[in-house]
Order: structure tokens, then C-alpha cells, then sequence
């Protein structure tokens, strides 16, 4: 193999090596330096200006541009100005292959980069117009002659075709609109290249193709009144007010209850008259923007399961206020298609969750009966669709980890079988429930589920067992040592639950007031840092609780952070912590509950 000096001499030793489109992209990343980008080197450039050379199309050279570009080796906005370059209107066949090739993607204009490569496509689809315009008054001005009629004709329907489909997506007239605002002088050569069209449609006899054309023209000068046309639409589609509301709610109450969050919405969509399904679409918005604001950890969970468990039951209340109205389920269909439009949202949702955030919803909204089972159907068809090119976590690290919302939604039942499990009498089978506790502290199984039970209102029910089996502990009665053994591995991780609950969600959850240590009311952010530093030696945490029982007395204490919660996690389900919890339970019960 040669070596390769540069980019036009490694396409003509493809082209000569005959490689398939296959060989030649891995050569090319062979030959060329890791971190190079192919836009810098204008590869799709080089490559259909080595097409053209002759008087038609290179098949190979062009099959290596279509593989560049279904591989994402190249932008799309490369792609569209080497191809407004081409300005040689008389080579029918390389013409029909440069529209081919606008085929791939015109369609599913998108940039997911920098703001400047974003402007960069708007800029490059403007020229691409530019372009499409003179080709097709090209072809219309050789339909005044008898002997060339026929082929430009054919030619001018192929141009205008793709004319058409550029312009009927209000996503590309946008871009365009974006690109005639960033540069003003540019948007001349399309006046000019409209007019030339213009004076030829003299020259088309086919009826079909002068009204296509004239609806392509119109199409085109609609652009720059777009902003002008949708403003007063733009300005009813916007509610900062109900935006407002759902964030207060998702930040600071999650483990409020629905129904003020739920009259409060009320209000705010009465007062200002709000459609259905854009109020809808409002509350998702908020809900997104928040999950994929909120910080990593504690908060991340929180808001995912205040999207996807408390918003829906929050929607189910809404329905009966709004029955007077037409079906709440079309609203709420109608609010998804909205929400659809909305890519560059959920794509940075998805790619904060590593899931099809969108996928969870529908499910759990057909769940709580607000969606048909046909329009979840359809709604998750779209957005499939739509999240092909969408980006992804490229880390096999990170493809591996499980989605938030999934576990969230798992996590729902599992609190409801706890609660269950914890309304059993404890007597009977501690070393069962000893077993459920010590699943709960594995990875972040506690978080997840305190999440879930915050957003069913089920937490202050779950933290108020946990007191009871607390209590229940302190009951000593004669007993083996392996009885007292699991009494005081009870009596540890439903303390220091407690304690995490209280520090995550606030102390009145489970009205913990009603648990005293040497009658004080119990204040779990006193002591859980000397419950960790004596986990591993009986006589440390001796020192430790008379430490924690000073700082209950003067009400002061450090705060345990997350970190020193999974360590205490993973010592209480080693076996040495068996013998230490043993040893000083009875000191600890002793000093902690007088008499």
C-alpha cells in the first residue's frame, strides 16, 4: 500500500484499488491521524469534486459520499454546500445524482454539535435552496426549446420534487429563515434566483409542474414572514406560570400531597385559559427541563419519580375537574404529539436517563388509564423513529447501566409488598424480615425505593412502620444469642433508616417526635456519623454512643453524607458486624431508654 500525502491522493487510490465503500472507510481512518474530523478536510468536498470530473457521475466515488454519509463521517451541512457548488446545469446525469443524494436526508435535517455548526447547517440548506432554485429556472428556461423540451422537463420535475420536500417541512423553512437573519445579503441570491424562476414559468406547458413550481416560489417567500405569522400563536403556547408551579412542586415537595399541587393548576389554567392539551404539554415540559437539571444522586431520583409516578396520579385527579370538556384522553394525546416536536428536549432527557424516557411515560400513563391503547401505540412508534438520530452514550461502561425511570417504576410495588411485610408480626419470623432490610441497603435500592414511596405518598406510612420495628426491638426478652443477634441488626438498620429518611426528606414525614433517646426527641442528624467510625470494634462504639448521647443533650451534631451511608450498608451485610451489633446493643438500649 502507497503511502498517502493527502486526502484527493487517497480517494483517486481507492478509486484505482477499486475498495469497496466498506474497505475504503476503514483505509481512510488508517491513513489519516485519530481526533481528525472530515469536515475540517472537506472530504465530502474532495470526493464529488473527483465524481464530476468526467461528463458523468463516478459510481464508485459516489457510493463512498453515500456511505461517509449514512456513517455520519460527514456533516450534512459539507454535504449541502459542496453540492451548491456544483454550477454545471448542462450535465443532466450528475445532476440526477446530486439530487439522489439529497434524497438521503433532506428529509431528517438535524444538528446535535456546536451552537456554530447548528448555524452552519441553516447557512449550508440556505445555499442548497440557492441552488435547487437556479437549477430548476435552468430547466425551465431549455423548455422553450422544441428539441431540448422533453429531457428538461423530466429534469425540472426531478429538481422540482425535491424542491418541494425541502420546503413542506416548517423545520427546514425555519433553519432557513435562522440562516437569511444571520446573513441578510445572502438572502438576495435567493430574490434573484426566485425572480429568474419566476420569468421562466412561461416556458412550462405541464399544468402540474407550473403549479408545483408556483407553490414552491410561494413556499419560499412565505420565509421571512414566519416569525410575523406565529407570533401571536407563540405567545398563547407559552405558560411560565404552570412551568413555575411544577418545578416548585418537583423541588421542594415531593412527598407533598396531589391534591393542592392539583387545585393550584386549576387555578393558574382558569385564569389564564389555557388549552387542555398545551397545559398539559406544560406540566411534561417542566418535568423534563427538571429531571434533566437536577443534580446526579438523591436529587436525580427524586425527580424521576416525581415525572414518572406522582405527575400521572396528579393527571388522574386533573381528569375529574376538567370531565365537562371533550375526551381527556385525546388531550393528553395531543399534549405527547406536541411534546414529540419537541427533539432537542427529550434527546437531552434520554441521554441523561440512558433510556426512552418518553417509552416509561406512555406506559405508565395507559397504566392509569389517561391514554388509549392504540395512541400509546403510535406515540412510541414516532418517537422510536425519531431517536435513530438521536445521540447515545457510546461508553460500554455506561450502556450498561440501568435507566432511573425503569427502577423507579419497579421500585412502586415493591415499597407496597414491604409495607406489607412490615405490618407482620415481628416475633414470629425476624430473620425474614432481617433479610428483606439487608436487599433494601444493597447499591441504591433504599434511595430508589424512599423516592417511589415519596411520590405515591406512601413514605410517611413506610417511615412510621420503621419506628414501630424500631421500638419493637428494644422489647428485651430472654433470648438466645443468635435471636439477640438479629434484634440487634434490627435495631441498627431500621435506626439509621430512619435517620437516612429524615435527612433526605425532613423529620416530619414520620412524625419522629414519637421516638425518644433519653427523652429527647429524636434528632437523627445528632449521631450518625459516631454510629459509622465505631462500626468495626465494640469498644470504639461504646466511646462513639457516649459521644452521640453528649450531642444529643447540647443538639448538635455532623450530618452523615450518602457515601458513609453505602459504607454502613455494605459492614452491616458483612458477618463481623453480627458480633459488634451483638455486643452492644445491650449497652446501647440500656442508655438509650432508661428503666
Amino acid at each position: 500500500m502507497m503511502k498517502v500525502v493527502n486526502l484527493k491522493q487517497a480517494i483517486l487510490q481507492a478509486w484505482k484499488e477499486r475498495w469497496s465503500d466498506y474497505q475504503w472507510a476503514i483505509n481512510m481512518k488508517k491513513f489519516f491521524p485519530k481526533g481528525t474530523t472530515w469536515d475540517i478536510l472537506n472530504l465530502a468536498e474532495a470526493l464529488l469534486e473527483q465524481a464530476m470530473i468526467g461528463p458523468s457521475p463516478n459510481p464508485l466515488l459516489l457510493s463512498y459520499l453515500k456511505y461517509a454519509i449514512s456513517s455520519q463521517m460527514v456533516s450534512y451541512s459539507t454535504v449541502l454546500m459542496a453540492i451548491s457548488k456544483f454550477d454545471d446545469f448542462s450535465r443532466d446525469l450528475c445532476i440526477q445524482s446530486l439530487l439522489e443524494i439529497m434524497d438521503m436526508f433532506c428529509d431528517q435535517l438535524s444538528c446535535r454539535g456546536k451552537a456554530e455548526e447548528c448555524i452552519g447547517l441553516c447557512r449550508a440548506l440556505m445555499s442548497a435552496l440557492i441552488w435547487m432554485l437556479r437549477c430548476a429556472a435552468s430547466y425551465a428556461e431549455k423548455m422553450k426549446e422544441p428539441l431540448e423540451q422533453g429531457v428538461a422537463e423530466s429534469q425540472l420535475e426531478m429538481c422540482l420534487e425535491r424542491l418541494a420536500k425541502v420546503l413542506a417541512s416548517t423545520k427546514n423553512r425555519a433553519l432557513i429563515h435562522i440562516a437569511k437573519l444571520e446573513e441578510t445579503p445572502s438572502w438576495g441570491a435567493v430574490e434573484q434566483s426566485l425572480a429568474k424562476l419566476g420569468d421562466s414559468l412561461g416556458h412550462i406547458g405541464n399544468s402540474m409542474l407550473r403549479n408545483q413550481a408556483e407553490e414552491c416560489i410561494g413556499l419560499v417567500k412565505s420565509i421571512p414572514t414566519m416569525l410575523s405569522v406565529h407570533s401571536e400563536q407563540l405567545n398563547k403556547t407559552g405558560f411560565p406560570t404552570v412551568h413555575a408551579v411544577v418545578l416548585l412542586e418537583g423541588t421542594m415537595n415531593l412527598t407533598g400531597e396531589p391534591q393542592p399541587l392539583v387545585e393550584q393548576l386549576m387555578m393558574v389554567k382558569r385564569m389564564q385559559r389555557i388549552p387542555s392539551s398545551l397545559f398539559i404539554l406544560e406540566i411534561w415540559k417542566a418535568c423534563f427541563v427538571g429531571l434533566i437539571e437536577s443534580p446526579e444522586g438523591t436529587e436525580e431520583l427524586k425527580w424521576t419519580a416525581f415525572t414518572f409516578l406522582k405527575i400521572p396520579q396528579v393527571l388522574v385527579k386533573l381528569k375529574k375537574y376538567m370531565q365537562g370538556e371533550k375526551d381527556f384522553s385525546e388531550d393528553v394525546n395531543c399534549a405527547f404529539e406536541f411534546l414529540l416536536k419537541l427533539t432537542p428536549l427529550l434527546d437531552k432527557a434520554d441521554q441523561r436517563c440512558n433510556c426512552d424516557c418518553i417509552n416509561f411515560l406512555l406506559q405508565e400513563c395507559s397504566k392509569q388509564g389517561l391514554l388509549s391503547e392504540a395512541n400509546m401505540n403510535n406515540l412510541v412508534a414516532k418517537r422510536a423513529a425519531d431517536r435513530e438520530h438521536a445521540p447515545r452514550l457510546k461508553s460500554a461502561e455506561n450502556a450498561n447501566i440501568q435507566p432511573n425511570p425503569g427502577l423507579i417504576l419497579r421500585a412502586e410495588p415493591t415499597v407496597t409488598n414491604i409495607l406489607k411485610t412490615m405490618d407482620s408480626d415481628h416475633s414470629k419470623s425476624p430473620e425474614g424480615l432481617l433479610g428483606v432490610l439487608g436487599h433494601m441497603l444493597s447499591g441504591k435500592s433504599l434511595d430508589l425505593l424512599l423516592a417511589a414511596a415519596a411520590a405515591t405518598g406512601k413514605l410517611k406510612s413506610f417511615a412510621q412502620k420503621f419506628i414501630k420495628l424500631n421500638e419493637f426491638t428494644k422489647q428485651i426478652n430472654v433470648e438466645g444469642s443468635k435471636a439477640a443477634s438479629v434484634r440487634a441488626l434490627l435495631f441498627d438498620i431500621s435506626f439509621l433508616m430512619l435517620c437516612h429518611v429524615a435527612q433526605t426528606y425532613g423529620s416530619e414525614v414520620g412524625y419522629f417526635g414519637h421516638l425518644s433517646l433519653v427523652g429527647t426527641d429524636w434528632n437523627p442528624g445528632s449521631f450518625l456519623l459516631y454510629f459509622h467510625v465505631g462500626l468495626g470494634d465494640p469498644f470504639q462504639m461504646s466511646l462513639c454512643l457516649n459521644g452521640m448521647l453528649s450531642d444529643l443533650a447540647s443538639g448538635a451534631g455532623p450530618v452523615w453524607p450518602a457515601s458513609e451511608w453505602n459504607a454502613f450498608g455494605s459492614s452491616v451485610r458483612r458477618t463481623g458486624a453480627k458480633h459488634h451489633c451483638n455486643n452492644t446493643q445491650s449497652k446501647y438500649t440500656e442508655q438509650a431508654v432508661p428503666g
